[in-house]
């Protein structure tokens, strides 16, 4: 279902050029500047005179930068690159009561994660990201998206010691998430992005994803965007269930497999918003114009443009920074050449009709 087709529209710049709208976003990570990965070897030093209140001011200042990195490319919405994060599961581990941290895992090759066991049941302290977006809403000009990486996550990439199995320990979480939201939005946030990668792998567990994300958006105004973003994977298997899905927005990676899915969700009955990878997150070639162009043009295959989002496949941490601007600079332009194109009539879309959101 959709929760609200109107609440994008908030997004839309004042002084925009086209008729049409093509809102475009990032998924969250971005490549650090290089000073405040050495400036996080100097912090971790005990020897080293670095002390907090230098940490602090470093990442400050990264926040700074890259917010307004992403305005300079042209994002409608932004974020802060998530300077303040290193891993999408130890950051809110590390903040919620009932977990501990017992020393890192072997994952794939040479890459290790500090996968933390969940020991007792699952509390909710102090807030997590409050102070976050505060932050980079001060700094920033445009509006502000906020990714949170969803229960499902939380439970499946843990060791669950503490529950009965890992629904009931993601309905828990589920309901921990939901109380951040509300907080968060209070603070001001309009534009919530739940983060669940474990889905991808774990696809028959659509059914739990669907539970905890009620439970998430359980007394959260409508005005406010909610978008579900699931890397990689087999779509086939959560789609037409992701249909049922209380979100706005549901946020695929498909330009890295050339879209070679993109006719799984072309069935005419797709719900939410698509939000589109039209730059691939894992190679630092930066795609030409023309190219993001045909990529944005996958999309409506499956909505017509006022339910497309643009954005990249993924986090784009693992790039040269360089390469990561590129490709923000080059979608934005992108989107932009494409609005004024289907302005002119000088693009045929598909006869996509937009899903009317179901029945509370």
């Amino acid at each position: 279902m959709s929760r609200n087709p109107e609440n994008r529209e908030q997004f839309r710049p004042e002084n925009h050029d086209s008729d049409h709208f093509l809102l475009t976003t990032v998924v969250g990570s971005y490549p650090k500047p290089k000073w405040l990965n050495r400036a996080r070897d100097h912090f971790e030093d005990d020897d080293h005179p670095f002390g907090e209140s230098e940490w602090e001011e470093a990442t400050d200042d990264a926040c700074r930068v890259i917010t307004h990195e992403h305005e300079r490319a042209g994002l409608d919405t932004v974020v802060d690159g998530e300077m303040r994060r290193e891993e999408m599961v130890e950051f809110f581990a590390e903040r919620i009561d009932g977990y501990e941290f017992n020393g890192p895992v072997k994952v794939w090759g040479h890459n290790y994660f500090d996968k933390p066991s969940v020991v007792e049941g699952v509390e909710y302290d102090e807030p997590w990201l409050v102070d976050e977006f505060e932050f980079v809403d001060d700094v920033a000009s445009r509006p502000v998206k906020v990714p949170i990486t969803g229960p499902y996550t939380l439970a499946n990439w843990a060791f669950n010691e503490a529950y009965d199995d890992d629904e009931a320990l993601a309905y828990d979480l589920a309901d921990l998430v939901n109380e951040e939201i509300e907080k968060l939005v209070e603070a001001g946030a309009r534009y919530i992005q739940i983060d669940e990668p474990a889905l991808a792998t774990t696809p028959d567990d659509h059914a739990i994803v669907g539970e905890c994300l009620e439970r998430i958006v359980s007394d959260i105004d409508d005005e406010v965007r909610i978008g579900l973003h699931v890397c990689y994977g087999d779509y086939s298997r959560v789609y037409p269930e992701i249909n049922e899905y209380p979100i706005d927005e549901f946020d695929v990676e498909l330009c890295n497999d050339d879209y070679e899915q993109i006719e799984t969700f072309a069935d005419g009955e797709f719900a939410p918003d698509l939000a589109l990878g039209v730059v691939d997150a894992h190679v630092a070639e930066v795609e030409s114009v023309e190219e993001i162009k045909e990529n944005i043009k996958q999309g409506l295959k499956v909505v017509p443009p006022e339910k497309l989002t643009v954005s990249p496949d993924c986090g784009l941490k693992l790039l040269p920074r360089e390469a990561a601007y590129g490709k923000m600079e080059n979608l934005v332009q992108a989107a932009r050449e494409v609005e004024a194109e289907l302005d002119a009539g000088e693009i045929d879309v598909p006869a996509v009709e937009s899903v009317a959101p179901a029945d509370d």
